[in-house]
């Protein structure tokens, strides 16, 4: 059978251009990842080989329906101008969207350097802040001008080949159009049981995975996987030794279970008088550690930074324990490592959590979530507004109604100096915190305060005049001016009466980019921590290895306070402290201590891997069974409590 000369001349010719324009995106990628990247030569073939099958199953995908539309169309109608019609408007559409998931998997390696995963998937949910965000990052008329022409050639391209005129006048009998989409449904089939993006994921190097895969169809992949089952795709330990290991991890001197079996909650019993000064936390939008002069960055992008972690407590060994902003949120809220798949904050049945807030609140103080764009973003209002915490943001969507417990604050018009995509800039949200602390200390209540920044995102806009790097310019830009906002916040909750019993915490909300030549770049989870302001503490450096998870722990051990506790998180100060750090991405889930590294996968795969910090190199270990028995421990007891219950307060 001649393709070229029937009815599917069409249909050939767009699957044709589909793979040439996958090998120039490849390619691209290639050229432009491939000096950091860490392939070796011989790792191309495989890559474009891999590449290849994914791209015939996007093109399968694609042209599956127009198959079966031709597989239905009576002869007599083929040549109409019905026909004409609807093939000329439906491959002009079905090009351009091939053209734009292009382009944007070019921003989208800029930002992520991967294909499409998750946060592709959300963006689509929260249009306004995406479009908001590409406009102003870039010039979006040009762009879209620059689809339509490149789509209106390639379609012309296409009608001068012949395809359009050849499909019309062609007369393929119904047995042959039978045939034909037979072979591409089974084709289509084989693919979808018998190829996964996890069969990218082979390679140890990151980005030989990544490169491999095709856009659209790790869009279509993470749309489907969104939450990973742990006990169903992970290595599994009998659910009472997990949890007997788990307890063990926990145990300190100072603590005691209070329930038996799959448990972890404890009380926490401190002899010392305690003290309950104001804590304000500043979580830090995408901001590494090697941002700052104390971790070796030499362009002085962070005075302010670097002078108070002269002055406070500085965690100079803390890890994140994800890549995007909810990760960061629900270890930072409620202490627990990362379960596979979405974070907490996104997920069904995430109120009435024991989180910070819950302690804080039981200890008196009235706590609020703030935040520079609108929370109904990412669910974030939904989560913090049913988890003890009053919420101050800036409404955007008055036809969305967040379904929140507690009481929900706009930040007025009036208050507002400077915003973009993302939200008001940080000055004006640290001057909305302030107004509220002002209130709550009028008021004789101690409060507890989580801040949500946002002006250290693409496209990098911040007021003009304040610094002397151009707004819009580059992150550097960004994370100069980040800091610069949190030197003049300083400067003004100093004034104030109620600074001497405010402790004020600076942390990453996670790094600001991931990719590295390994699964998980173990360098691109290094994150700053500082204590600020904290009573009767001297300035000192914290180097043990922690997460996120543990600054709680470590900040009311300080505070010499009793409490209950299911929190995952441990006081690094404590005699006996085990370093170690959970960090993940969406399905890697892995487990760090000094100088190691297990990676749990699913599939119920596990790796291990030597670290070598000074020159951040991975190599293959043989297993470690402890190191295989703690990762396993904490990560399949988290999951189990999340799911069935056991979180709650």
């Amino acid at each position: 059978m001649k393709f070229a000369k029937n009815r599917y001349a069409v249909l050939f010719g767009f699957g044709a251009l589909l793979l040439i324009l996958s090998f120039l995106v490849r390619t691209a990628l290639l050229i432009w990842t491939y000096p950091q990247s860490g392939l070796h030569f011989s790792d191309i073939p495989v890559i474009y080989a891999k590449g290849l099958v994914y791209d015939i199953g996007v093109a399968l995908f694609f042209t599956i329906a127009y198959a079966f539309y031709l597989l239905i169309l009576p002869q007599r109608l083929n040549n109409t101008l019905f026909n004409r019609l609807f093939t000329y408007i439906g491959s002009f559409l079905a090009l351009m969207i091939l053209i734009f998931s292009f382009f944007a998997e070019f921003t989208f390696w800029g930002e992520y350097a991967g294909r499409f995963d998750f946060i592709a998937v959300d963006y689509l949910i929260y249009t306004y802040e995406v479009i908001s965000n590409i406009n102003e990052s870039y010039p979006l008329p040009l762009l879209i001008g620059g689809v339509l022409l490149f789509t209106l050639l390639l379609t012309w391209g296409l009608a001068r080949r012949g395809n359009f005129r050849r499909s019309f006048q062609s007369n393929t009998s119904f047995g042959k159009r039978l045939v034909t989409f037979a072979i591409l449904l089974g084709l289509l089939l084989l693919h979808t049981f018998l190829i996964s993006n996890t069969w990218a994921e082979q390679s140890k190097n990151r980005y030989a995975q990544e490169l491999s895969k095709a856009g659209v169809y790790s869009f279509v992949s993470a749309y489907l996987n969104n939450e990973l089952a742990y006990d169903k795709y992970y290595l599994l330990e009998d659910n009472s030794r997990a949890f007997d290991r788990m307890r063990t991890l926990l145990q300190s001197p100072d603590s005691h279970y209070l329930e038996n079996g799959n448990s972890i909650l404890r009380s926490i019993t401190d002899t010392t008088a305690h003290v309950t000064p104001n804590v304000i936390m500043v979580t830090i939008e995408s901001f590494s550690a090697d941002f700052m002069t104390r971790f070796g960055n030499t362009q002085h992008i962070t005075p302010i930074l670097d002078s108070i972690a002269k002055e406070g407590i500085l965690f100079t060994n803390m890890y994140a324990t994800g890549t995007r902003t909810v990760r960061g949120m629900e270890a930072l809220s409620l202490a627990v490592p990362p379960t596979p798949g979405q974070s907490i904050v996104r997920r069904k049945n995430n109120e009435g959590l024991f989180s910070i807030g819950q302690i804080f609140e039981q200890a008196g103080y009235e706590s609020t979530f703030f935040y520079g764009g609108d929370g109904y973003f990412d669910n974030m209002n939904k989560f913090f507004g049913n988890n003890g915490y009053d919420i101050t943001d800036r409404l955007r969507n008055k036809f969305v109604h967040d379904e929140i417990t507690t009481t929900r604050t706009n930040i007025p018009d009036s208050e507002v100096h400077f915003e973009n995509a993302w939200g008001i800039c940080d000055e004006d949200i640290y001057n909305a915190a302030i107004k509220s602390a002002d209130a709550k200390y009028a008021a004789g209540k101690p409060f507890y305060d989580f801040i949500m920044t946002t002006s250290n995102h693409r496209p990098y806009t911040y007021p003009s005049g304040k610094i002397d790097i151009p707004s819009g310019t580059s992150r550097e830009g960004a994370v100069k001016y980040t800091d610069y906002a949190i030197g003049e916040f300083l400067k003004n909750i100093r004034t104030r009466p109620w600074f001497k019993n405010t402790i004020v915490i600076f942390v990453a909300d996670h790094c600001a980019s991931s990719a590295g030549k390994n699964e998980i770049e173990i360098s691109k989870y290094h994150i700053p921590c500082i204590v600020y302001n904290a009573p009767g503490t001297a300035p000192q450096e914290i180097s043990a290895m922690c997460s996120q998870i543990d600054i709680y722990p470590t900040l009311l051990g300080l505070l010499h306070w009793s409490y209950n506790s299911k929190l995952y998180g441990k006081n690094v100060l404590e005699p006996g402290y085990q370093p170690r750090a959970m960090i993940s991405t969406y399905q890697k889930l892995g487990y760090l201590e000094p100088g190691k590294l297990l990676i749990l996968s699913p599939q119920q795969k596990a790796q291990c891997f030597n670290w070598n910090e000074a020159r951040n190199e991975q190599h293959p270990a043989p297993m470690d069974s402890v190191l295989l028995k703690n990762s396993i421990a904490n990560y399949q007891t988290a999951y189990f409590l999340f799911k069935n219950g056991g979180m709650k307060k």
